[in-house]
């Protein structure tokens, strides 16, 4: 199974939770988008355990089976698509949240996330652990 993963996903985990470790035991691939990695870095900027978090991160991204997922062409024209549709349909989501979504749904995995904005994205599987 591939699984695409949101910044909660990882927040969580590293809290502990243990419902996230069947998703983790499942996938073949967890795809972690770039935006992600950016949203845990701003996070770590703001807090005062700076290096330990990114050190930590970095062996994260570092596991088997983690792949980190740049934007690339496609995933750009799905999150165009993807920010006229949510308007159109009155339900825009957070801009990084429609990019993460946009990753998922090119990469044909399946989003781990405890957002409920998610819902309202066509096209996009969810899991909610």
């Amino acid at each position: 199974m591939i699984y695409c993963i949101d910044t909660c996903f990882y927040s969580r985990m590293r809290r502990g939770d243990k419902a996230l470790q069947a998703f983790m035991e499942q996938a073949t691939v967890l795809i972690v988008p770039v935006i992600v990695v950016g949203e845990l870095l701003a996070g770590f900027e703001m807090g005062n355990r700076m290096m330990e978090n990114e050190s930590l991160l970095s062996a994260f991204l570092l596991s088997p089976g983690i792949q980190v997922q740049e934007i690339d062409q496609k995933i750009a024209r799905r999150y165009g698509n993807l920010v006229k549709l949510l308007r159109n349909a009155g339900t825009p989501i957070p801009t990084n949240d429609i990019w993460i979504a946009s990753t998922a749904i090119e990469l044909s995995a399946r989003l781990i996330t405890y957002d409920q904005h998610y819902c309202c994205v066509p096209g996009l599987n969810t899991d909610a652990p």
